[in-house]
């Protein structure tokens, strides 16, 4: 579903951002994207999905990212923003929720139906008609994978996607996450979370390419974890 062959980024002044960077993620497949910070993690995705320029090859389902194929890959593609403020920009949490499925073609009832489907399974009725400047950030947070998810991607792709959200509704990502058969890939330090929902996870260090294989390996060895910067799961901590 996702190829990325030997992508590298780096900016005018010639910082190197990602260098030849390979992996893909097969169709159906939870894939875990974890490093320190600087490693690369938000450049990659931002190439995915079109916003950045690239040396090498990335593809979607076959699909080269490029500026021409932009906007059948953005079909495809459903990414929950770090920073829910940059992802809610209509009044309210209804309007933000129709926009992508209507522009879409779905009639207002189709789109309506959906909408209120993804709601319910959040758990987040009550938030249909509030305003998004009047919601919490965990609110927010939770009806901006909301919105994503009223697209009905091929592929949900989640920049930190646990961050401001209380243990509740952690849990519901968690859950709802876990529920999807999509491909996915997540970005977090939340390494507890990767665990409860990938199979596999993509290591990046300065850059490059550290460690790609099963989320319950790498996540279990403490001497790579430390070696990049990072600590075991919160719940591997006092086992390991």
């Amino acid at each position: 579903m996702i190829e990325f062959k030997n992508v590298s980024f780096e900016y005018e002044n010639g910082h190197k951002v990602l260098n030849s960077v390979s992996f893909s993620v097969a169709d159906g497949e939870s894939v875990g994207l974890i490093g320190a910070n600087g490693a690369g993690k938000s450049t990659l995705m931002k190439i995915l999905l079109g916003l950045l320029p690239y040396e090498g090859e990335v593809t979607v389902d076959g699909l080269r990212v490029e500026k021409k194929n932009l906007p059948e890959l953005r079909r495809k593609l459903g990414f929950v923003l770090q920073d829910s403020d940059n992802q809610m920009f209509m009044p309210t949490v209804y309007e933000d929720m129709m926009f992508a499925p209507r522009n879409y073609g779905l009639s207002k009832v189709e789109a309506e139906e959906r909408v209120d489907g993804v709601l319910a399974r959040l758990g987040l009725t009550e938030l249909k008609h509030r305003y998004n400047h009047k919601i919490s950030g965990g609110e927010k947070r939770m009806a901006a994978i909301a919105t994503v998810l009223a697209m009905e991607p091929e592929v949900m792709i989640m920049d930190e996607p646990s961050t401001a959200l209380d243990p509740l509704n952690r849990r519901t990502v968690i859950n709802t996450v876990n529920g999807l058969g999509m491909t996915k890939l997540i970005a977090s330090h939340d390494l507890d979370m990767i665990l409860d929902t990938c199979t596999r996870v993509i290591l990046l260090h300065g850059g490059e390419l550290a460690a790609d294989g099963s989320a319950d390996v790498i996540l279990r060895d403490r001497e790579l974890l430390e070696a990049h910067r990072m600590e075991l799961p919160f719940c591997l901590a006092g086992r390991i």
